[in-house]
């Protein structure tokens, strides 16, 4: 079992921030856990936090270096079943919206807003007021927390245009498949984008 757990951490590559759920497939919890446990014993893998851990990057000269905040986010998201997207600043910052320069720890969830730590970083999760898509591309769930971010009295025909230009048509098609969950003005600035996408 924890060479069958090494041989997936290896391929996944140093960086990477799993939890046990990350094996389920191979057997029961209790022999993941155990199997984990051991291989966090003998040092192959580091204990970030309570069902976190990671396989640590080496550097040089600085020895083991943190994890990504990013790859944290994803672990916690996995462990507790939440989707997370990038909340409303970083996510107009990755549309080319926004000039803010964004927290980075900062995550919009589909769950409880709540603070995660993990390495001796800090990870917020904030519920969003925006749906999170569980199947959802980063641009489409970037788009829907960038409408939340700005809020309805914000959103006008540049805003629209602009976003317009971002989402391809898979993601596109997400949001418009999506607009069931979301608040009508946002599902109704959606109908917006795709007009002008298509015009």
């Amino acid at each position: 079992m924890a060479d069958r757990i090494m041989k997936r951490i290896r391929g996944k590559g140093r960086g990477w921030v799993f939890t046990p759920k990350h094996f389920i497939d191979f057997g029961s919890r209790g022999a993941v856990d155990v199997a984990i446990s051991r291989l966090a014993q003998s040092g192959s893998i580091r204990r970030l936090g309570r069902g976190l851990y990671d396989y640590p990057r080496h550097h040089d000269t600085l020895g083991i270096l943190s994890p990504d905040t990013a790859t944290i986010a994803d672990a916690i998201a996995t462990q507790s079943g939440d989707k997370l997207a990038p909340t409303g600043a970083a996510a107009a910052n990755s549309l080319g919206l926004s000039t803010q320069v964004p927290s980075r720890t900062s995550y919009a969830t589909s769950g409880r807003t709540r603070v995660a730590k993990a390495a001796g970083r800090t990870v917020t999760l904030r519920h969003s007021r925006a749906p999170v898509l569980d199947s959802g591309s980063d641009t489409a769930n970037a788009v829907l927390q960038t409408l939340a971010q700005l809020g309805k009295a914000h959103v006008d025909a540049d805003v629209i245009r602009r976003l317009a230009t971002q989402v391809d048509t898979r993601a596109l098609k997400q949001l418009l498949q999506a607009r069931p969950s979301m608040p009508g003005w946002m599902g109704d600035v959606i109908l917006k984008i795709d007009t002008a996408h298509h015009g």
